[in-house]
């Protein structure tokens, strides 16, 4: 019972879906998705064009809402719109585009088609690309072509993961047509990815080798004069010491000299005149 209600709840989510799609195709809408909420029901709508899903006054929102309700018994809808950031980088707004302009100029020019899309998604940024267009085209047997330019993982994580896919169908007088558009993004970072910087290590080393012989010399010279200035400045005054000291030492063996001649110049003079005296009581 339980897997019956789900695949119930997943086929009207699909019709809730398709049928946005259809009315809106002028908006050329990327996405729809549906979330439970305690109010009722969220859908939110990523289109190219959310002015056209607006309307004049919130007019196409209303009738939307409106044909939800009455279709399939929906009973708060509430619409919320997006907008897609790149057009060529979306797989499902590419596929569109392809079926209504074969739509438009028929299957004659199918391949002019296929070329200018894979240019313009190359153009855009995009690591790879790949579309398929399988049917009727150009002749009454069915054929599948294949345009594909850059790089597509084929498998593994980043193929169900990273790479956009979409599906989209056109009506010609011939038959159905179906288109299949896969897009790498420029963005996505694959496992293997591997970046290689030689510029910046370059650029590294050379400033390794000129900075230090720059900036290092220049403080040894600042080092070895400073040394040198404070050496000399200790030897002049170590040497204006000593000639102090001598000075001092020379007026101080100078002074006694000076004090035994004027004694010796005195006692001479003191002599004669005893002498005299005693030359004069003798008489």
């Amino acid at each position: 019972m339980i897997e019956r209600e789900f695949i119930k709840q997943k086929t009207k989510e699909f019709y809730i879906k398709s049928h946005i799609i259809a009315t809106l195709k002028a908006a050329e809408v990327s996405k729809v998705t549906l979330k439970k909420i305690p109010l009722g029901e969220k859908i939110i709508v990523v289109a190219n064009r959310p002015s056209i899903v607006v309307g004049s006054k919130g007019s196409n929102i209303r009738t939307l809402t409106s044909q939800l309700k009455s279709k399939f018994g929906l009973e708060n809808p509430q619409v919320e719109i997006g907008e897609v950031e790149n057009q060529d980088l979306d797989a499902a707004i590419v596929a569109q585009r392809i079926a209504s302009s074969l739509e438009r100029f028929g299957s004659a020019r199918f391949k002019g088609i296929g070329h200018r899309t894979l240019s313009n998604v190359m153009a855009a940024g995009a690591l790879g690309v790949e579309i398929k267009i399988s049917g009727k085209i150009p002749g009454a047997r069915a054929k599948n072509w294949r345009f594909y330019m850059g790089y597509l993982k084929k498998c593994g994580d980043v193929a169900i993961n990273g790479v956009r896919t979409s599906y989209s169908s056109a009506l010609l007088k011939s038959g159905v047509i179906g288109i299949q558009v896969r897009i790498m993004p420029g963005d996505l970072v694959l496992p293997d990815h591997v970046e290689i910087l030689p510029e910046i290590v370059e650029e590294v080393g050379e400033e390794k080798e000129v900075k230090p012989e720059a900036t290092k010399k220049p403080a040894t010279k600042k080092k070895t004069t400073t040394k040198k200035a404070k050496a000399e400045k200790v030897v002049e005054v170590k040497s204006e010491e000593s000639k102090s000291e001598e000075k001092v030492v020379a007026i101080e063996e100078k002074s006694p000299a000076r004090s035994s001649e004027s004694v010796e110049a005195v006692t001479p003079e003191v002599s004669e005149k005893v002498e005299e005296s005693k030359e004069g009581d003798s008489s």
